[in-house]
């Protein structure tokens, strides 16, 4: 399913959208990368780590395109080589589709800046 999750596209969320429950996001979490935690039923979270700062930010960069494209912004942490992304849907508070998603299409952009 994460195949499935990174060829998609974000798409523009409201209030009315609504936030997933638990029962909508076990799925969709075990089709992402097991090193994203859920935080409650409201967030989730990844570090990723880097050799150096220059690399580190060089990820954030190309995350903060494709955050632009979609319309679907991470939180980002920075710590020298470590980057640690929230995922989560503002106007809604909590877990939407768009932040597996995103999680989908940023753990590829990992797994190939580190091969």
């Amino acid at each position: 399913m994460s195949e499935e999750l990174k060829k998609r596209d974000c798409i523009p969320c409201e209030k009315k959208t609504g936030r997933l429950d638990l029962a909508k996001i076990k799925p969709l979490k075990d089709a992402i990368d097991e090193a994203w935690a859920l935080e409650g039923d409201y967030k989730i979270s990844r570090q990723f780590t880097f050799l150096t700062f220059k690399h580190a930010i060089s990820f954030v960069n190309e995350i903060a395109d494709i955050a632009e494209f979609e319309g679907h912004h991470p939180d980002f942490h920075i710590h020298y080589n470590k980057i640690t992304l929230d995922l989560w849907t503002h106007s809604v508070n909590g877990l939407t589709e768009n932040d597996f998603i995103m999680a989908a299409k940023i753990d590829e952009v990992f797994r190939e800046s580190v091969m």
